[in-house]
């Protein structure tokens, strides 16, 4: 008769933390190839229904179709650098009215600063010309830094359509790979986890493509109605900025509020701060929770937990994936029995447990205050 181990606490606790700070090890050592491998699970999730049309409904090749479905991708991609370089190449016309702007904005600057503190111009001048200095020492390696990172992201673009390709090509034998490597009555919950991760990520780059389209679509019509040049720009960056949580609207609030001061009013700049800021409560509160949260059913603070543990690891890049990468974890915490607690922690909260347990409590302490009574009265005596 096979005895089952059963483990205490404390030691399934200490192998939980163990196999988390692995985790967390490898991911730090293999960042080169698991990122772009992440990412092309993504995309291979996104390009799979369309290469299989091109195989059952057209009879291609699977090579031909996973190949026809990776170039329409780059097309689509294109197709958006081609829009926002049309504009970009419009907004470099403007780069003359740009610099005289900002010099008038500087000159009223150390206006108001020799008014308010005392500091004469050539103080001024000489102060920036020292920080000027300093900064010249630094802008080699700020240079170097930006080739590299620009050199970085190709190869990871390249790697990342490279093995969206193998995953689309060997997709059947990565299945059966999997089903193999457990038990023959662990099949049905194999194939379902497969399903649910499939279903799931689906969902979610579905769901951050409408976000985009929505976002996108808001920022537009607010700067058209304020009166913005380059509103398609700018709010395609707003869009495609959001997506990056917490920090994305930010950084295409400031980029959007830098052009918007070169090229209109100074009233405009706070105009379009308080579109901004409209456009991210309508994101946060019903854009997000209602398309893209409900997808992958991840409670808040684990999200955020994820977004700051996922730029500590790989950056932006990370903070892009924590969220998916949470999701499928779940997905499988919740078909494994022995961490069904912890696909609990990582999900949202069940408000209607709250009575029930409530309830529970209650009758349990009813049930146990007659039994206190009479061992207080067995005592006294």
């Amino acid at each position: 008769m096979i005895r089952k181990l059963v483990l205490p606490f404390y030691l399934k606790l200490l192998s939980v933390l163990l196999i988390l700070i692995c985790l967390g090890y490898i991911a730090v050592i293999g960042q080169t190839v698991l990122e772009p491998l992440l990412f092309a699970l993504l995309v291979s999730t996104i390009l799979l229904p369309l290469s299989k049309f091109f195989e059952n409904r057209l009879n291609f090749p699977r090579s031909l179709a996973c190949i026809i479905a990776i170039l329409l991708f780059l097309l689509s991609i294109i197709f958006l650098f081609i829009i926002l370089g049309s504009q970009l190449s419009k907004l470099s016309e403007d780069w003359p009215a740009f610099q005289q702007q900002l010099q008038d904005s500087i000159h009223d600057l150390q206006k108001w600063i020799s008014a308010n503190y005392g500091i004469k111009y050539k103080q001024q001048v000489t102060y920036i010309n020292k920080a000027m200095s300093d900064s010249l020492g630094a802008g080699t390696s700020v240079l170097g830094q930006t080739i590299l990172s620009i050199s970085s992201t190709l190869l990871l673009f390249v790697f990342t359509l490279l093995y969206t390709f193998f995953l689309l090509y060997y997709r059947t034998h990565i299945s059966i790979f999997f089903v193999r490597l457990f038990h023959e009555n662990y099949k049905p919950v194999v194939l379902e986890v497969f399903r649910q991760i499939q279903f799931i990520v689906k969902k979610y780059m579905l769901g951050l493509f409408i976000q985009i389209v929505l976002v996108s679509g808001m920022a537009f019509t607010a700067y058209s109605l304020i009166g913005i040049k380059y509103a398609i720009m700018l709010a395609l960056i707003t869009g495609i900025f959001n997506i990056i949580p917490y920090i994305g609207i930010a950084s295409s609030a400031i980029l959007t509020c830098l052009i918007t001061f070169a090229t209109a009013p100074g009233s405009h700049v706070l105009l379009v701060i308080m579109a901004i800021i409209i456009i991210h409560l309508i994101d946060s509160n019903f854009i997000m929770p209602k398309v893209v949260g409900s997808k992958v059913q991840i409670n808040s603070l684990i999200a955020l937990l994820g977004l700051v543990i996922g730029e500590l690891l790989w950056g932006i890049s990370g903070m892009f994936l924590s969220i998916p990468v949470i999701a499928i974890i779940k997905i499988v915490f919740d078909r494994v029995q022995e961490l069904n607690v912890w696909g609990y922690l990582l999900g949202e909260e069940d408000g209607s447990t709250k009575p029930k347990k409530l309830k529970i409590r209650l009758a349990n302490a009813k049930k146990n205050k007659p039994q206190q009574d009479s061992n207080e009265n067995s005592t006294i005596k």
